[in-house]
């Protein structure tokens, strides 16, 4: 990983994990991945996940700075009262998964394009048709349920699906989508690899021709052989963090 410079480092708790959350969200502005100045990352810093990192309200992802995140305590409502809180839907949705699923250390949450085309289908899962796409196989969730702004109600609704922690893809009916993960490499990782392979089959159903479906032992197999490659994540997000430093960029700061 890239050291962050020491005039860069200022004494704030939990700072390598708002370097690296920053960083996502640089990436993901890049990616044109963000939607104006909504859709939200949280990373839990407790042991129980209950404590957590989260962008500010409203800012857009392109200027987000390591010390610019939100300290937030799940079990907190009264959050919700300080000048600095939480947009009330990241709050609903991210305090909801962090609250109730202590395996999602990291929740990554967007209206991607791709993503929220497959999540506007009838038929919303992801066949495995590609590399890409067995990533997925038989990792997903698809919630069909949708009811408005993720507030409180929806957020628990949400997080009560995500019980299985082999799931880590929830496919937002009508919505978009919600990936989980161990940290923000292997979170950012996933989320890049799912929009990714929602392309490739959105734009593979715009030909109008037969797909070539792998079997599933085929899909399944390829896709743990994907959960188990060496330093995969963590080498994306530290490629991205050394172009991010090459050009000057103060997310880091």
């Amino acid at each position: 990983m890239t050291a962050t410079p020491p005039h860069a480092t200022p004494n704030i708790a939990h700072w390598d994990e708002r370097v690296e959350l920053a960083a996502a969200f640089r990436w993901t502005a890049r990616l044109n991945m963000h939607e104006a100045v909504a859709n939200h990352f949280s990373l839990a810093v407790n042991a129980e996940g209950t404590q957590f990192l989260m962008n500010p309200n409203q800012m857009h992802f392109a200027r987000i700075r390591a010390s610019d995140m939100l300290l937030l305590d799940a079990n907190d409502p009264a959050i919700m009262a300080r000048p600095d809180a939480p947009d009330p839907t990241a709050w609903g949705l991210h305090g909801g998964v962090h609250r109730l699923v202590p395996h999602a250390r990291c929740v990554m949450h967007l209206h991607s394009i791709f993503a929220t085309v497959l999540a506007s289908l009838a038929d919303s899962t992801l066949p495995p048709i590609d590399q890409n796409c067995c990533t997925f196989f038989n990792r997903t969730v698809v919630d069909e349920g949708y009811g408005g702004l993720a507030f409180e109600d929806e957020g628990a609704r949400c997080a009560a699906q995500l019980s299985d922690p082999k799931k880590r893809v929830m496919i937002m009916g009508n919505h978009g989508v919600l990936v989980l993960g161990s940290s923000v490499a292997d979170t950012f990782n996933r989320l890049y690899y799912f929009e990714r392979a929602a392309e490739t089959y959105i734009r593979a159903l715009q030909t109008g021709r037969p797909l070539r479906v792998l079997s599933d032992a085929v899909a399944e197999k390829t896709a743990a052989e994907l959960d188990n490659y060496p330093e995969q994540a963590d080498r994306h997000l530290a490629e991205l963090r050394a172009i991010l430093d090459a050009e000057g960029s103060d997310y880091a700061h």
